[in-house]
């Protein structure tokens, strides 16, 4: 069978094992990272799946509940499957001065009935002499609403999959963590792998996120320091028809894979999810019967090799038994154990299935966590697997298609998952202002030349897998609340962007649309609308940040899938980005402003969709008409006034650079309606 390419992009990295390597304690560096501030009272831990977010928590909890008064440790986790990863751990014998336990009752994870029923055990527990609880959201969010505020006082609240919550008022949990902030009498540590929601809304509100301190431990520094793990693609894939026809293009049987059917009401399903499952089998050959002990389909391929695959789509009993034998402990490190798990809505969060080398994924998700965790599935370090993919299989728009529009927007909202997952791949970026006093920093390796003044230099940091960059003209931020989102938050900026649909449709196929109005207009907008405590100046500074950190990240990608000379190896996009500053006279923050972010993204989408369907989406997007807003001429006008202290002038409508003319047209609109205000 011919498998189709699937374009994506692929991230290179070191394997130097250091992720895995623990200390006298036995913890490894993120536990480590998290452990060094155990003495904070609020905690956020940002790190990916499979880095060992559930261990860092008990060594945490544990020095809070012998060293620093507190009382009692609540671990909430969103759901039931989760919370075995809090279950008992002999820590002492590695190391560490206390054992994690967990009486079994009061794991409440565990417990029969509906997860918002057991709130009265919570206050059972909280009456007991026993210190630790681990229970499901909903549990907690009624025994909070039930029992009051003040029954957590001297308490550690621990939130697992903290993207769960959201600064909405209508989110209980996330309310109730505000009052928990406000009131100040309880310890908070929250965790998560995406500190960004598929809806766009932010987590936290900023003035509480200030109250914490931040652990950040990112998938290069994780996947940089695993034992076997190499290479992981992302990529998308386009199919006409039905799914099922197709997904042998891209479904290799002899890969781990865990598949994700659509969800029943999503374009892409035929609305019978239990033919679909069926049709999968019998495309990879011919169905044996079942596994009496483990309840896993036994599917004989045309080479003679019998499939192993497990079905959670089914929602009889059945399915029980699969789970459990999907789970069971001692078959964790068995690679033959199962070859291939089908699923709709389970085998997300929390699934620990460490062979998976394939996701793929049937249709958009609209949640880009949801993206993030099941490629979270596939990023798990195991002995010979040396290299890990995602794909996301997409209908192509059709031109007889009702819902057209629908599958525009699907096709939008895939590619912005691309970029961002991109990004949260990526190394981390520190960008510096480039001055005459530049010069190197410690930590930093600048190649084999060294660092060269009065030259771009780019270095990089292996050990916190982190690059510095100097850019001309960048702004610096100087709040610490700026200071913070340049470091830590850039993701959660470039999250909003890239979903910002007037971006993304312009950026890809607008071509009279000058760059700067996306990286300097657009951006600019959603930077004041999510940080408007942040003065003029913070803004701008964590403006050029962002679109620095997407930009850079989208030029080295260019470069390296089309220069021969870099070579696949961990350090190809570092050597992307210096190949991009030695290129240009000299890397400013103007140049970066210049860059559309979505080029390179649009020629991967053309290699990837027919013709047909491309001109099919084109269509779409050019009947909108795109008017010039009253906000947007104001921002306009404001750069004209920039560029007026640069210049000496004014922008001018005749002027043949487009960023000028494109200014001038906003001072326009303002005279005009100004003048028809005057008028009226």
């Amino acid at each position: 069978m011919e498998h189709k390419s699937v374009p994506s992009v692929s991230v290179n990295y070191a394997t130097n094992g250091s992720s895995k390597k623990s200390n006298e304690l036995g913890m490894r560096v993120m536990q480590e990272r998290a452990y060094e501030k155990r003495g904070e009272q609020y905690l956020l831990i940002k790190s990916p799946p499979a880095s060992g977010k559930s261990r860092a928590l008990m060594f945490v909890a544990l020095d809070k509940l012998n060293n620093q008064g507190v009382k009692k440790a609540i671990i909430t986790v969103p759901e039931k499957s989760i919370g075995s990863s809090f279950n008992n751990e002999p820590l002492k014998e590695h190391g560490f001065y206390w054992d994690w336990n967990v009486n079994p009752k009061w794991n409440l994870c565990n417990a029969p009935g509906e997860d918002g029923s057991k709130a009265n055990a919570v206050k059972s527990f909280l009456e007991s002499d026993d210190q630790v609880l681990v229970c499901p959201h909903a549990t907690f969010r009624n025994a909070f609403t039930n029992f009051g505020i003040e029954s957590f006082d001297d308490c550690l609240i621990a939130v697992d999959e903290f993207h769960h919550v959201s600064a909405n008022p209508d989110n209980i949990l996330g309310r109730q963590i505000g009052e928990l902030i406000n009131r100040d009498k309880a310890h908070i540590v929250a965790m998560t792998g995406s500190y960004f929601r598929g809806d766009a809304e932010a987590v936290m509100n900023p003035e509480d996120e200030a109250n914490f301190d931040t652990v950040t431990y990112t998938y290069y520094e994780q996947l940089n320091g695993y034992e076997y793990l190499k290479t992981l693609d992302i990529g998308y894939y386009f199919y006409s028809g039905a799914y099922s026809d197709e997904i042998l293009s891209v479904l290799d049987p002899t890969e781990k894979t865990i598949i994700h059917i659509p969800n029943v009401n999503s374009r892409e399903s035929t609305k019978d999810k239990h033919k679909e499952v069926d049709h999968i089998l019998n495309e990879l050959g011919d169905w044996q019967g079942t596994d009496p002990d483990t309840g896993f389909h036994l599917v004989k391929t045309n080479d003679g090799k019998v499939l192993k695959i497990a079905d959670l789509v089914d929602d009889d009993a059945k399915r029980e038994k699969i789970s459990a034998a999907l789970k069971d402990p001692a078959q964790k490190n068995n690679r033959d154990h199962v070859d291939i798990i089908i699923a709709l809505g389970m085998a997300k969060e929390g699934f620990d299935w460490i062979w998976c080398e394939h996701a793929l994924t049937v249709g958009y998700r609209s949640s880009l966590t949801e993206i993030i965790q099941i490629i979270g599935r596939a990023t798990r370090d195991a002995k010979g697997k040396t290299h890990a993919r995602f794909t996301n299989l997409i209908a192509e728009p059709s031109a007889e298609e009702d819902a057209v529009v629908d599958a525009v927007n699907d096709t939008l909202k895939a590619i912005a998952a691309s970029l961002l997952m991109e990004q949260v791949l990526a190394p981390k970026f520190n960008f510096v202002p480039k001055s005459p006093q530049s010069g190197p920093e410690e930590g930093f390796d600048y190649g084999e030349e060294g660092y060269k003044p009065g030259e771009v230099n780019v270095g990089v940091n292996e050990t916190t897998g982190q690059y510095q960059i100097e850019i001309a003209g960048l702004a610096e931020p100087k709040s610490e609340s700026a200071q913070r989102i340049c470091k830590e938050d850039l993701n959660e900026v470039i999250t909003s962007f890239v979903q910002d649909k007037t971006s993304l449709e312009r950026g890809l196929f607008d071509t009279e649309m000058v760059p700067e109005e996306l990286t300097q207009i657009r951006m600019g907008k959603i930077v004041k609308e999510k940080y408007p405590e942040l003065d003029e100046e913070d803004q701008e500074a964590v403006r050029q940040h962002a679109i620095a950190a997407l930009n850079l990240t989208q030029k080295a990608k260019e470069i390296i899938t089309s220069d021969e000379e870099i070579q696949a190896g961990n350090t190809a996009l570092l050597d992307g980005v210096k190949k991009f500053a030695m290129d240009v006279r000299e890397l400013d923050i103007d140049l970066i402003d210049s860059i559309n972010p979505f080029s390179e993204a649009y020629s991967i989408l053309a290699k990837s969709m027919s013709e047909e369907s491309l001109k099919q989406v084109a269509s779409v997007i050019a009947s909108k008409k795109i008017t010039l807003s009253y906000d947007e001429a104001r921002e306009l006008a404001v750069r004209a006034l920039k560029f007026k202290q640069e210049r000496g002038r004014l922008p001018e409508l005749t002027a043949a650079d487009p960023w000028e003319k494109r200014m001038a047209e906003g001072i326009a609109f303002l005279q005009r309606k100004t003048a028809e205000d005057a008028d009226a």
